[in-house]
């Protein structure tokens, strides 16, 4: 249903629909009325998705209220969100290969009216952890059951850039995640990187456990608000003891990979299947808040990925999984039952490494 309100009320349209028992409205200038639909979408999903993993929606009404472009941002209050009409309402969406902007903002900012509103954090280092990196898992989940997780490998590879160039930038020190002190580089582009390789490590039923019992112990609380560390506590509790390091590496410290593939050649076997083999190099350091890295030895679990193409020449997946590697060169090998095009270690950049495009090789085909 769409509606127009005229002098006094700001001359918006409004697009109203129903979600259960909330009423959804988007108040905007109706010349800027193409994405609106997405927005919808977006907030729909973002609430089927939240509902179910961790809490009920404590409101009657959600609305998305355009302003102006003087500033560009979205900020969530309680049931009523403002977009810069910069945001999201006069976005391109027409091309698919670029990130859908539109529907990862709406996402992000209705899921602070969990992470934020139902759940405040003290006002104490890792707060934006709670508030902005939690949405910013929330929206990555939503996100990738819309759009798959290829086009969320984009967004993950933007965010791992951002994240490089930030912590470059730094001109005080680098914190680590559960620590950070209003660094956006960190809360947004570091949590997004280490929350969604969490829930691929763990599983997103795993994380989602951790994250609904932290909620429900602090939801609705005065003070003392919750903080980050007691989060951590709630991601230990669930995770196996294998991949018990990852809570370390990925909130506590500054944990840095050098991942690289150096080749990847195939042969055809006689029974048509193909044999891929790929030498690596794996390196970890840890950093200090200055930057000065140290390297450590490791026996971590690394992805190693082969890739394909489908008859319209699209990447599909002919072998993912993790393998224990062991810091140095290595050699990684498996069968597959199609000609490989790509592979490589740590392929979609779960873990963050400092130069991003070199984790995978296209494969060299050996002719007998």
């Amino acid at each position: 249903m769409v509606r127009s309100l005229g002098a006094g009320h700001g001359r918006y349209a409004v697009k109203r629909e129903q979600w259960r028992d909330v009423d959804l409205e988007v108040f905007y200038d109706e010349k800027h009325a193409v994405n609106v639909p997405r927005m919808l979408e977006s907030m729909r999903a973002t609430l089927d998705y939240c509902t179910s993993s961790f809490s009920p929606y404590p409101f009657q009404q959600l609305r998305i209220v355009e302003f102006p472009r003087y500033r560009r941002f979205a900020q969530a209050f309680p049931g009523t969100v403002p977009f810069s009409e910069s945001s999201d309402f006069i976005a391109d969406l027409r091309d698919t290969d670029k990130i859908d902007m539109v529907f990862y903002i709406t996402a992000h900012e209705i899921a602070h009216q969990w992470w934020g509103h139902q759940l405040i954090p003290a006002n104490v280092p890792g707060s934006g952890m709670i508030t902005e990196s939690l949405a910013q898992y929330t929206a990555l989940m939503v996100m990738e059951k819309d759009l798959g997780s290829l086009r969320v490998g984009k967004f993950l590879e933007y965010e791992l850039k951002n994240y490089l160039q930030g912590r470059g930038a730094e001109r005080d020190e680098e914190l680590p995640l559960f620590r950070e002190e209003g660094q956006s580089y960190i809360y947004y582009r570091k949590g997004s990187l280490a929350f969604y390789a969490l829930r691929d490590y763990l599983g997103e039923d795993v994380v989602n456990d951790a994250l609904r019992e932290f909620l429900l112990a602090h939801r609705d609380q005065g003070p003392p608000y919750a903080t980050a560390s007691e989060l951590l506590i709630c991601l230990r509790e669930l995770t196996p003891e294998k991949y018990a390091s990852l809570i370390e590496d990925f909130f506590e410290t500054i944990t840095l990979y050098d991942n690289r593939t150096e080749s990847v050649t195939c042969k055809r076997m006689g029974d048509g299947r193909y044999r891929v083999a790929l030498d690596y190099v794996s390196r970890k350091f840890r950093a200090d808040g200055q930057g000065v890295e140290e390297e450590i030895p490791h026996r971590d679990w690394i992805e190693f990925g082969v890739f394909g193409e489908d008859p319209d020449g699209e990447e599909i997946e002919l072998y993912r999984d993790k393998r224990r590697l062991e810091t140095g060169v290595g050699r990684l090998e498996v069968v597959v039952d199609q000609e490989p095009k790509r592979a490589g270690i740590d392929p979609r950049n779960l873990l963050i490494d400092r130069v991003v495009n070199d984790n995978s090789q296209t494969v060299s085909v050996v002719v007998r």
